[in-house]
């Protein structure tokens, strides 16, 4: 009696069931209006992510130091996308210039929804060859440098109750590796990971949330000769479940779910998209 019930409901023919087909389906992604900033937007998954979000009708800002870059990437994707592009040449190192950045945003749009922390860096050696200054320099891009442009771009969303702040950690911020020295790249993106958590517990409360991207390898301009050499080929092969490289635009999609405004109750959290790396 039961099955013979739910096969009357799912019959052709039934009145229910055609009424299925007129249901509005929702777009959990749609970022109409909204406005997205980007840092480190000038190449690699900082642009891809920045088209991907003007694919959902986001405004953007893209911010780095390479002018030219940047107002080419604005030009294009305005054109292909029909939404407002502002770039701005910005080293987030420097306070001043990320709050330059701000008033220039404020002055533009009035608002800022999304922030996304992608700009970095990666100083490869062995740890007894790295200098003091290596270290520095990039603890003081990818550490220091997100978290300025989070606090200065956190009091808006702070004020407007209401923001998306998107850290690109590493998987490398979650575990060490052996294929390559690259320590002080493991300690900035493990600070990243713990900044975070501490910015999703301070600021969850005025509907902030904090949530960061942990990407293993994946394929741009400047990592493809790196990751097809077969060095790179055999070690996919053995330490990824997937037995390849991320692709163009695998990111994308993660990066629109923690930007969506229908991610509510997703906070503090550093999702891995690699593969399975970091599950074995």
């Amino acid at each position: 009696m039961y099955f013979s019930k739910i096969g009357a409901f799912f019959a052709p023919g039934n009145s229910n069931n055609e009424n299925k087909n007129h249901i509005d389906m929702k777009n959990y992604f749609a970022l109409t209006g909204q406005v997205a900033v980007i840092t480190g937007a000038s190449t690699g998954l900082g642009l891809q992510m920045a088209r991907a979000y003007a694919s959902q009708g986001a405004n953007l800002v893209l911010l780095a130091r390479r002018m030219n870059l940047l107002e080419e990437n604005a030009k294009s994707i305005s054109e292909e996308y029909g939404v407002e592009v502002l770039p701005l040449m910005c080293d987030i190192t420097v306070t001043e210039q990320v709050k330059s950045a701000v008033d220039a945003v404020m002055a533009k749009f009035g608002r800022v929804d999304i922030l996304v922390n992608n700009a970095g860096t990666g100083a490869v050696a062995p740890a007894v060859e790295i200098t003091d200054e290596q270290f520095k320099h990039e603890v003081d891009i990818d550490l220091f440098g997100t978290f300025v442009c989070a606090r200065e771009f956190g009091k808006k969303m702070i004020e407007a109750g209401y923001g998306r702040i998107i850290n690109i950690a590493s998987m490398y911020g979650l575990v060490g590796n052996m294929i390559i020295g690259s320590s002080p790249y493991h300690a900035a993106k493990g600070g990243v990971v713990n900044l975070t958590r501490a910015l999703a517990a301070e600021w969850g409360k005025y509907g902030v949330t904090v949530n960061s991207i942990c990407p293993g390898y994946f394929y741009t301009e400047l990592t493809t000769a790196t990751l097809d050499s077969d060095y790179f080929q055999d070690m996919a092969k053995r330490s990824i479940p997937m037995g390849r490289y991320g692709k163009s635009g695998e990111l994308d999609t993660c990066a629109l779910f923690l930007a969506s405004p229908s991610s509510t109750y997703v906070n503090g959290q550093n999702i891995a998209v690699d593969g399975g790396f970091t599950c074995v």
